[in-house]
């Protein structure tokens, strides 16, 4: 008793830092992450090869390149959970600073790589797609501006916000990337909403998006030919879609076997876009039924998670991440069967593309950060805070 009174007994060590990540973090959803990473490769292996051979490369160039690429994004997702929410706010900001400025630029520098949208620079050895990093900052800086308006005598943070929402959405549709235009609209408004807009605002921004809807169809030839051929009711089977529709007929629910699928060797976006397709064809429904299971399991569990978050910033954050997370795959396998119009959009973690697994690891990251068990205190002390 005497030492402890005097000091000469110092306190128990505080928890090492890996221990007390493993403890706190969700390892549903890491476990689940880490599964759609494998499958990614394991597609990789089938799409990967046609591509390469029409190349001039060797055959598992891409697959190579993926592990590379997708090491180092499991490498920062786990650097970045091990961070706290006043961390990533910082990080984030700087992330969405750095692909603002590089967004702003594409025009000037960037390239479309024939693909009749300037949306990558070259590097010569790679590229780098900046909108890819864009939305996890974007995320980040908009929920901490929403969540300061909460405070009292807080900053406009929600004019802030819808301001620099409109500005990269401007910038994006110069691109044209109307795809991910879309997703920022949707990341901004679902943490709009769970900040507690009105309905009046909803509703008006509802309409503002089908106004622009209509107006991008009017001016864009590429954006027309887009919705045009969604909308037409006779299918080329000498398209993307229609050469994507047809393996997934053809694949039923088990799949014509490893490596006997044929849409790998017709399709150019095989190993990205249309990666479902592949899946669909070689290994069946069962195959696409486990991806749909495991990016539901990354999603419910980070929402159960963030419900029982006090941090507004950390709540607002992570819903926009993981809806963002949640919206991106639904785009692209809606596309594969025809649910939604082409977009040109990957599949998180398992379509290949540096730019797409780095931005993912990066979001994902931020994601597990979140939803890490943190004691939250007790809910009077929180209001009493607030109004001193």
């Amino acid at each position: 008793m005497t030492e402890m009174v005097y000091g000469t007994v110092r306190p128990s060590a505080r928890e090492p830092i890996l221990p007390r990540w493993w403890r706190t973090v969700d390892k549903g959803a890491l476990l689940a992450i880490l599964g759609l990473f494998a499958i990614g490769l394991l597609l990789g292996l089938a799409a990967s090869p046609p591509l390469a051979t029409r190349n001039g490369l060797p055959p598992f160039h891409y697959v190579q390149r993926q592990m590379v690429f997708g090491g180092a994004a499991l490498s920062v997702m786990l650097v970045l959970s091990l961070c706290d929410p006043k961390q990533i706010r910082r990080m984030g900001t700087l992330l969405f600073l750095g692909a603002f400025i590089a967004l702003a630029f594409l025009p000037l520098f960037g390239t479309d790589f024939g693909k009749g949208a300037t949306r990558w620079y070259s590097l010569g050895f790679a590229s780098v797609q900046p909108s890819e990093f864009l939305k996890p900052g974007f995320i980040i800086l908009s929920a901490w501006l929403l969540a300061a308006a909460q405070e009292i005598n807080g900053p406009p943070g929600r004019s802030l916000s819808l301001g620099i929402t409109l500005a990269v959405v401007g910038l994006l549709v110069i691109q044209p990337d109307f795809g991910q235009a879309c997703l920022i609209l949707f990341g901004w408004a679902s943490m709009y909403f769970v900040a507690g807009a009105s309905m009046v605002l909803v509703v008006s921004l509802v309409a503002a998006v089908g106004l622009g809807g209509i107006a991008a169809y009017n001016l864009s030839e590429h954006f027309q030919r887009r919705i045009d051929g969604f909308l037409s009711s006779d299918l080329d089977p000498t398209t993307q879609l229609g050469y994507a529709t047809n393996a997934i007929r053809e694949g039923g629910f088990f799949g014509v076997g490893v490596g006997e699928g044929q849409v790998k060797w017709v399709l150019p976006d095989a190993h990205t876009d249309f990666i479902i397709a592949v899946a669909a064809e070689e290994y069946g429904v069962l195959l696409v039924m486990v991806i749909i299971a495991l990016y539901a399991t990354v999603v419910l569990r980070s929402l159960w998670r963030l419900m029982r978050e006090r941090d507004p910033f950390a709540r607002l954050a992570g819903t926009g991440l993981t809806l963002l997370f949640a919206a991106q795959a639904i785009i692209n396998m809606g596309v594969a069967v025809r649910m939604l119009p082409a977009k040109g959009m990957t599949l998180p973690l398992v379509s290949y593309g540096g730019s797409s697994l780095i931005a993912t690891g990066i979001a994902l990251g931020f994601l597990l950060a979140f939803t890490r068990s943190r004691p939250q205190g007790q809910i009077e002390d929180i209001l009493i805070k607030r109004g001193r």
